[in-house]
């Protein structure tokens, strides 16, 4: 299966390394299966005025290696990206998380629930309005090394005028 992941420089061997803190699914490196949801995200780097480039990797996984996915915006994902997002270091049991993006509008919900301003039942409410996106993120340094090969990449030219 390819994996797309929009970066403002080149990562042919990614790492997890170079991950920020309080992600989603924690600290690693994070691809998609779409990959016009990877050139939306990409377009965050054009509007900086930096190069953006996404990056396609063949992934194959192995089954030494611990998976968690989600299939849907659930109780047990917002409870997992909270804790995440809050710190905890929930992901460091698995090698590799798939599941929805905590995008700007899902976030918005999830920070409403982690405040205590809405219960579980209503983020997820709200959630189930919200166009799923998708991410796998790579925890484990050893199944990024073995579960994915770098195929190519290639540049997003900034948008002229807001269209392609």
């Amino acid at each position: 299966m390819k994996l797309f992941h929009a970066s403002d420089t080149l990562i042919e061997k990614p790492d997890i390394f170079h991950s920020r803190h309080n992600l989603d699914f924690g600290v690693g490196f994070y691809l998609t299966r779409m990959e016009d949801q990877a050139v939306k995200y990409a377009r965050r780097f054009t509007a900086l005025g930096k190069t953006a480039y996404i990056h396609t990797y063949e992934f194959n996984l192995y089954p030494q290696f611990k998976t968690l996915t989600f299939d849907s915006y659930s109780a047990d994902w917002l409870k997992f990206v909270c804790n995440c997002r809050s710190g905890e270091k929930d992901y460091a049991a698995f090698d590799i998380i798939e599941g929805g993006v905590a995008n700007d509008k899902v976030f918005r919900t999830v920070e409403l629930f982690m405040s205590g301003i809405y219960t579980a039942e209503q983020a997820l409410q709200q959630l189930i309005y919200q166009k799923p996106n998708h991410q796998v993120c790579f925890v484990n340094q050893d199944a990024i090394d073995t579960c994915l090969e770098f195929i190519g990449c290639y540049k997003i030219k900034p948008e002229a005028n807001g269209e392609d």
